[in-house]
């Protein structure tokens, strides 16, 4: 049997749009071994495919097909910590759980480069596989078919806030509202910023962020589906946050915080009663820098 521990991760970091990426102590974790049909079940109360259309049981016989294995069949006990539809990578860490699970079962036959490659051609993107793969902070970019990237180890003084709402919000929908063309001085506006908060997380010069995670593309437009989202990033700022920005097509909302503003939570959760705001709940979470870890049981 096969065990993987796959982390969330948070994407775009408000100005790095389908480009930049983290991975976050909140995690999924799979129990993976080939047997003689497919059995898939989920070791808490989320509800998950149970047939041949779950995302892990396709990701897995994705990987041995492309390796020219035959599949008999699969085991999935699955634990999902990471709530869907959230902005929090969760198809993410089923497509990359399912790559490594896979890849173990077969003796690993590929490197890190090869999962990665194939993660963003199952995604679309690498914003959220990357990370969850790697750990850290990764920036991507995808030129003819080649995912070229480059991880940061970011440094423990941070904190990342997530105002989590109980509602979902599908990144197909997100997408539909962002406009097809933009305007030449959006785009530098964008590539300026996204490259500040890169350096800037990596550097340790956080007074940047909040200027850093400033976005012309994305959230402007996905801002409106997300009712109460103004609300936490006043919030976050008031009490101290160096950024807010909508996690990956949201609803979540990630606020980076200092590790010595003690009463940042306290005075959230203050807030968030105070407006009538009980649909959010706030997790504080911090990066993982190691990314996917698998091992055999």
């Amino acid at each position: 049997m096969v065990k993987v521990k796959i982390p969330a991760t948070s994407a775009n970091l408000g100005s790095g749009f389908d480009a930049l990426g983290l991975a976050l102590t909140l995690y999924n974790y799979l129990e993976v071994e080939e047997y003689d049909r497919v059995e898939i079940s989920s070791a808490d109360a989320v509800k998950i495919p149970q047939d041949e259309q779950n995302l892990v049981y396709k990701t897995v016989k994705y990987l041995y097909d492309v390796c020219g294995r035959e599949l008999p069949g699969l085991r999935i006990l699955q634990t999902n910590n990471i709530p869907m539809a959230r902005g929090l990578g969760s198809s993410s860490a089923c497509i990359v759980g399912g790559l490594c699970a896979g890849n173990e079962l077969m003796g690993r036959p590929l490197d890190d480069e090869a999962l990665l490659r194939m993660a963003v051609k199952l995604e679309g993107h690498p914003d959220n596989v990357a990370p969850a793969l790697l750990g850290g902070l990764v920036t991507a970019a995808i030129e003819e078919g080649e995912v070229y990237h480059v991880k940061q180890t970011i440094k423990d003084d941070l904190m990342f806030a997530a105002f989590i709402p109980d509602f979902e919000l599908r990144t197909s929908k997100a997408r539909k509202v962002i406009p097809l063309e933009i305007s030449h001085k959006d785009a530098v506006y964008n590539l300026s910023r996204a490259a500040l908060m890169s350096v800037s997380l990596y550097s340790g010069d956080y007074q940047n962020l909040r200027v850093a995670c400033a976005d012309r593309l994305h959230q402007p437009y996905r801002l409106p589906l997300i009712k109460g989202a103004k609300d936490i990033f006043e919030m976050s700022y008031e009490f101290g946050a160096y950024a807010s920005f909508v996690s990956g097509a949201g609803p979540t909302v990630m606020s980076i915080v200092n590790t010595d503003l003690f009463d940042f939570e306290s005075l959230c959760n203050a807030r968030l009663g105070e407006r009538g705001m009980d649909g959010w709940r706030l997790q504080m979470l911090s990066i993982d820098n190691r990314g996917a870890a698998t091992k055999l049981d």
